[in-house]
């Protein structure tokens, strides 16, 4: 048998909390590993044992194995070793997976979903300490973020990380990829906990039930009963004609995103802070996701320097009615939370016209009115809605009836 090689993983002076493996099979000369790490003193030995307890388990005695780590977690040394046996195709099928951390809680339909942070899915370093920010969601991304040749490795990290890492209480979401390829990828995060799954470029329904029947496939075989939220992001013109159709699609569908990088080309113009050249597919996006009861999330704001342009352009995405909106870095969550709260005076009035329509009920009345304006049902849905965001960003006492 002729040696075979592959190295996978990142390494040089810039690389931390990562590593790169190199592994050499059938050299006939049995099983040699090599490990240089930045941490060999404290933990030499453990990592040592880690390559040792891998090559075990996959009943590999003939190989080369070379790592070197920049001061990576284990589960990112376990992903980049087993990425490399299986495109060696020593894997056996075998997957090597570490604990769950804890106890992860069921997903939740309806909450908020107002900042989604967004991280590469190969950039392991980023994903320990993203809860810290408190954004409503983390998003590890195996999509645009991550190159071509880096798929395979990043979607064993993303598989790990959603086994051993605190998301602190965020929603625990992944983008997957385009399909067909975004299918291997629901194999390996579908048993993992996630809570909602991003599905990027959505044109028509029949994709969507690709998407769900493999789900529920992947779902019968596991035994696994856990919902699995979607998002469907929308990002282009054939996309946006069918929003509604696609919204409506599955009851599983929990939000409707619309990305504008995507769409903005796909019609042949460029993307501009008014947004001019947007707004029809933005509203699309609206009324289809509202239409099926669902939430609307609006695209990122690319300008990570421009905090002000953010917080008019979340604020423009709140009048548009959306409830959510991307963030590619940490410090865009404040903003995004202060622009789609609700204001002193927004949550007063809505105070006024819930605490009117309690008492018209109380009392029997079949019209209900605040000063010389009468109240429609719509008026109180939306200020009870308003009360309830407050409520939630502890904006108000719960004791604010008094």
């Amino acid at each position: 048998m002729f040696p075979k090689e592959f190295s996978t993983g990142k390494k040089g002076e810039n690389v931390r909390s990562d590593c790169w493996v190199r592994i050499k099979t059938g050299t006939g000369e049995g099983r040699k590993i090599s490990v240089v790490s930045k941490v060999s003193t404290l933990f030499g030995q453990s990592i040592k044992k880690l390559v040792d307890d891998m090559l075990d388990f996959f009943a590999i005695t003939d190989c080369e194995l070379e790592l070197n780590d920049q001061s990576a977690f284990p589960f990112v040394i376990m992903a980049r070793i087993e990425s490399a046996i299986r495109s060696l195709g020593l894997d056996k099928g075998k997957k090597y997976l570490p604990e769950f951390y804890g106890e992860i809680g069921a997903p939740v339909r309806e909450r908020q979903r107002r900042s989604r942070l967004y991280l590469p899915g190969d950039q392991p370093k980023l994903f320990i300490n993203a809860g810290i920010h408190e954004p409503d969601a983390i998003i590890l991304d195996l999509e645009d973020s991550v190159s071509p040749d880096a798929k395979d490795s990043a979607r064993l990290i993303v598989r790990n990380a959603l086994r051993v890492v605190d998301f602190l209480g965020s929603e625990r979401m992944v983008r997957i990829n385009q399909l067909p390829l975004g299918l291997k990828d629901l194999e390996e995060i579908v048993p993992e906990k996630v809570d909602l799954i991003l599905l990027p470029k959505i044109e028509s329904p029949d994709q969507i039930k690709i998407i769900t029947e493999k789900i529920a496939a992947i779902k019968a075989a596991g035994n696994i009963k856990r919902d699995v939220f979607l998002m469907p992001i929308i990002e282009s013109a054939l996309g946006i004609l069918k929003a509604y159709e696609i919204a409506s699609s599955s009851k599983d569908i929990v939000a409707l995103a619309i990305g504008l990088e995507d769409y903005t080309a796909d019609i042949g113009t460029k993307r501009t802070d008014e947004g001019n050249e947007s707004f029809f597919a933005r509203s699309m996006i609206v009324n289809a996701a509202k239409a099926v009861g669902i939430q609307a999330i609006d695209t990122v704001y690319s300008d990570v320097s421009n905090s002000e342009g953010l917080l008019a352009s979340v604020i423009e995405a709140k009048s548009l009615g959306f409830n959510g909106k991307g963030c590619i870095h940490p410090r865009q969550i404040r903003i995004v939370h202060q622009g789609f709260s609700p204001g002193k005076d927004e949550i007063e009035k809505a105070r006024k016209i819930v605490l009117a329509f309690e008492k018209a009920e109380k009392e029997g009345l079949g019209v209900v009115s605040l000063g010389s304006k009468m109240i429609d049902p719509p008026v109180v849905k939306r200020a009870l809605q308003t009360i309830e965001q407050a409520l939630n960003d502890s904006l108000i006492d719960k004791n604010w009836r008094e």
